[in-house]
């Protein structure tokens, strides 16, 4: 079994009488892309914080590539890239004094410097730019220019906070391109975004959070299965004859699109219990299948989940 990049133990942070990570514990396994999940204001910026030792947490332990951040900060930053949610350049200095200053700040040799800032330069598409000084660019060409000073130390754990923020079309795909070679590196890469479908895309498992607390953490796949075991069951029957009455103890509500169309929201997966009773009667199921919730069905019931509690 793989060592954790990531392993977070009961972390709480506290502001006041407010919990703004509570008790959150999980692990992230080396080489996968992991999608942190949660509404504005729910602690995902506070628990990376915490990861990276630059807020001290008042309870709890984190360990980055097994090293611990209280106890050897220095060898976690050499090897992690880091790209703030509201991170800025150095607006004076030009595309590659940008990227040469941080650099600085890592054991490369001029040559290597050199070799790392001009293929980091024209990974993010600056590379006709680099004399210019970073003050005259877009926000989207600033949000290019952080994401390759991210990777300036050749990083073994990427964490990303909202790193398509600012960024269009086309440079949302350049850093969706860049988390997907840096997995097949075997690099490991913990990002948060607000754009479902972007994390459903790319992670390999999610986490979401809800006032501090991690509510679901897994595949989207097991998300959705535990969702729907607490939630319950949409099964869409299509038929070819109209269908007839339909009673059973599971259906908690029953839905009739059109005669030969039905929804049963029920409590368990009772599909098999379904086919016999239909083709007992002699009707021909043309399908019957479950409809899976989407991970922005997930996301916003769990968000008002916490609020009726």
């Amino acid at each position: 079994m793989s060592q954790a990049a990531i392993r977070i133990e009961n972390l709480t942070k506290l502001y006041g009488r407010v919990r703004a990570v509570d008790s959150l514990s999980l692990e992230v396994e080396t080489g996968e892309v992991f999608g942190f999940l949660g509404p504005n204001g729910a602690g995902k910026t506070t628990t990376i914080l915490s990861m990276l030792g630059l807020v001290i947490p008042d309870k709890g332990r984190v360990e980055l590539l097994g090293y611990d951040i209280t106890r050897e900060p220095i060898r976690i930053k050499e090897r992690v890239g880091y790209l703030p949610e509201n991170a800025t350049v150095y607006g004076e200095l030009t595309a590659w004094k940008n990227l040469e200053f941080f650099a600085n700040f890592y054991r490369m040799s001029n040559t290597e410097k050199e070799r790392r800032i001009t293929e980091l330069l024209k990974m993010v598409g600056l590379w006709e730019v680099r004399y210019r000084k970073a003050k005259t660019f877009s926000k989207g060409m600033k949000q290019r220019l952080l994401i390759a000073q991210t990777f300036i130390n050749d990083p073994e754990l990427l964490i990303l906070d909202e790193p398509t923020s600012g960024l269009d079309p086309e440079g949302t795909r350049l850093v969706k391109d860049l988390i997907r070679k840096a997995k097949s590196e075997g690099k490991t890469v913990f990002f948060s975004s607000h754009i479902l479908s972007e994390v459903e895309e790319l992670s390999d498992r999610v986490g979401i959070i809800v006032a501090g607390k991690l509510r679901a953490s897994g595949t989207i796949r097991e998300i959705k299965r535990k969702f729907m075991e607490l939630e319950g069951y949409e099964i869409v029957i299509e038929t070819k004859e109209p269908l007839p009455e339909i009673e059973h103890t599971e259906a908690i509500r029953i839905k009739k699109l059109a005669p030969n169309r039905t929804v049963i929201f029920t409590r368990s997966d009772i599909r098999e219990e379904l086919s016999r009773y239909l083709t007992s009667r002699g009707i021909t199921i043309l399908s019957l299948e479950i409809r899976e919730p989407s991970l922005e069905d997930i996301f916003l019931k769990t968000i008002y989940r916490r609020e009726e509690e």
